[in-house]
């Protein structure tokens, strides 16, 4: 499910460390009109992830799901260097984020099933850091290209069809699922908000919580639009997406294994407060070097955090509605994301890049110190079958 993921996210990363270039230069799209593409973009993709999941759950075939996400998204690939006005990359970009819906709750919810209660935290760092791989490998793949093919972005996009179909394949070929004993499929009821009342309050506390971190963090298209902004040449835009993703890759396992033994709200804490440094560093930033560096502190952030809310999420949601779980946290966290892309969008055209960070700084400072005053009752961490623990 790794090597899937990082196939996918080279061709995914590839298109969109150029898409917002592309948009803004070729196309002719102001601030407003991308953060609208991409907030509906991913949003689209969060709510189809509730009834992906739903369905994994209620089918008990978290691999069909998975497969026909990404072959979908892999379709689309072509569209983007055949665009010519910005309603066919909002087209492709939508349909894309559709089959990264369908995908990404069943496919969550299989590497919980497949891996030990005891280990899913590195379990899942594990499967973040070779997505990052991908996410890195992409945008290091667009600047060589671009200079080799002269800066044509429309040629660079078409690079990006080769990686997605070699990840339909991997899965096709390469991942089977797994017997879940204790389930019953296609038994039980299949209607989300029958389903959703059976999650424990635990669950819906992490779903709360990951609203507001993702509210504090808009789409990485305004980190690429950032170091353009500051003079970053064309061919070496991408460069801002492979530094996050080192950082990203390098930070994603350490973190998912620390987050197996460590307090999972410390480890909160230390990557809200790296958000809301890089949010400083991008607001104050008046060279490329500094968007890079406030790039680096993004991406810690991210590994801090993203494999660790999977984490939080299967282990709170019962395993016969891990895949429900799943779909509701990323509807939640999708709406967050549409509604901090569109106020960061506002905002830029509105007031310039600096208030966009500085208003993400806020948000996350909120969280932070909402983290910072939270206490819980200690409780036992030995996992039940069917059931599972709370954030420390």
């Amino acid at each position: 499910m790794g090597f899937v993921s990082m196939f996918m996210d080279t061709s995914s990363e590839l298109i969109h460390c150029l898409l917002p270039v592309f948009m803004a230069t070729v196309l002719g799209a102001s601030m407003t009109t991308i953060g609208l593409v991409e907030g509906v973009a991913e949003a689209a993709a969060a709510i189809t992830k509730v009834f992906s999941g739903a369905m994994s759950d209620y089918l008990g075939k978290r691999k069909f799901l998975a497969g026909l996400g990404y072959g979908l998204a892999a379709l689309t690939k072509p569209i983007f260097p055949l665009a010519t006005t910005i309603g066919w990359v909002f087209a492709a970009r939508f349909i894309d984020r559709i089959g990264k819906g369908i995908r990404g709750a069943p496919r969550d919810a299989l590497v919980a099933d497949i891996a030990p209660p005891e280990l899913r935290g590195a379990a899942y760092g594990l499967r973040q850091s070779l997505d990052s791989i991908g996410a890195f490998v992409g945008p290091l793949a667009a600047v060589a290209f671009m200079v080799w093919l002269a800066n044509d972005i429309r040629a660079v996009l078409w690079v990006a069809v080769v990686p997605a179909f070699i990840a339909v394949a991997v899965l096709a070929f390469g991942v089977q699922d797994p017997a879940r004993s204790g389930v019953t499929s296609g038994v039980r009821s299949s209607l989300i908000f029958t389903d959703a009342k059976q999650l424990p309050l635990r669950y819906w506390l992490i779903v709360l919580l990951g609203s507001v971190f993702t509210l504090a963090r808009f789409s990485e298209a305004f980190l690429v639009l950032r170091a353009q902004d500051l003079g970053l040449t064309l061919g070496y835009v991408p460069m801002v997406l492979i530094v996050m993703n080192v950082a990203y890759t390098a930070t994603a396992y350490p973190a998912g294994v620390a987050a197996d033994r460590l307090s999972q709200r410390t480890l909160l804490i230390a990557g809200l407060s790296m958000l809301l440094t890089a949010d400083f560093v991008l607001a104050a930033a008046a060279s490329p070097l500094f968007a890079l560096v406030g790039a680096a502190l993004w991406g810690m952030h991210m590994g801090l955090t993203q494999g660790l809310f999977a984490k939080l999420v299967a282990d709170t949601a019962p395993a016969e509605l891990r895949g429900t779980g799943f779909g509701i946290f990323n509807l939640a966290s999708g709406g967050a994301l549409l509604l901090a892309s569109l106020v960061a969008g506002a905002l830029w055209t509105a007031f310039g890049a600096p208030a966009t960070f500085l208003t993400g700084a806020a948000f996350a400072l909120v969280a932070l110190l909402g983290l910072a005053i939270y206490r819980r009752k200690p409780q036992a961490v030995q996992e039940k079958p069917g059931h599972g623990t709370g954030a420390s």
